[in-house]
This record gives structure tokens, sequence and C-alpha cells, in this order.
């Protein structure tokens, strides 16, 4: 069974500006003020959480993933025709575009 360590209790005052901004980077982040702080004194690093555009991305490139597989099986099986193996390529040339597009911000 672990060992608990013992826990400190800290009491800090804050302007107004400086607890919004907290409250704001914690938000960003998707943690709570305490593990947002937790995380900068420890050195760990701290991201904003993805926006609504980008998991919009994801699920758009999971589903071109989706067709990609789905021909790639079909032309294993013999059953596509050439011009579905360009139309899996031309999905895997978008799925890398778009990521370079996300990658960029």
């Amino acid at each position: 069974m672990a060992k608990k360590e013992p826990k400190h209790h800290l009491h800090i005052e804050l302007t107004q500006q400086q607890y919004q901004l907290l409250c704001r980077q914690a938000k960003q982040s998707g943690l709570t003020k305490r593990a947002y702080l937790a995380r900068l004194i420890e050195g760990q690093p701290v991201k904003a959480r993805p926006s609504q555009e980008i998991k919009e991305l994801r699920t758009e490139i999971h589903h071109i993933g989706n067709n990609i597989n789905q021909i790639a099986r079909s032309v294993n099986a013999g059953i596509a025709k050439p011009e579905d193996a360009k139309r899996g390529l031309y999905l895997l040339d978008r799925v890398y575009e778009l990521m370079y597009q996300v990658a960029k911000k």
C-alpha cells in the first residue's frame, strides 16, 4: 500500500487581475486552479485544451482515415478499381494537409 504524503496548505493573496488570470488559464488548460498551480510549480508543461475547431478537425481526420482503411481493404481484396486507390491516396494527402495545418497553430 502506498504511503500517503503529508499535505501542506498554503494561503496566498492575489490581486483581482491575478486571480482572473489564474482562473482563465486554468480553465483554458482544463485543470482546476490547484492542479494548474501544482503543474507550474513542478515544471510540467501546461497546455491549453484543444479548441472546438481542433476537435472537429480531429473528427474529420478520423472519418477520412476510416475511408482510407475501407479503400485499402477493398484494394487488397481485389474488389476496388484503380480509381479507388487514387481516391485513397488523395484522402491520405488531405489527412497530411490537415495535420500540417493543426501543427502550425
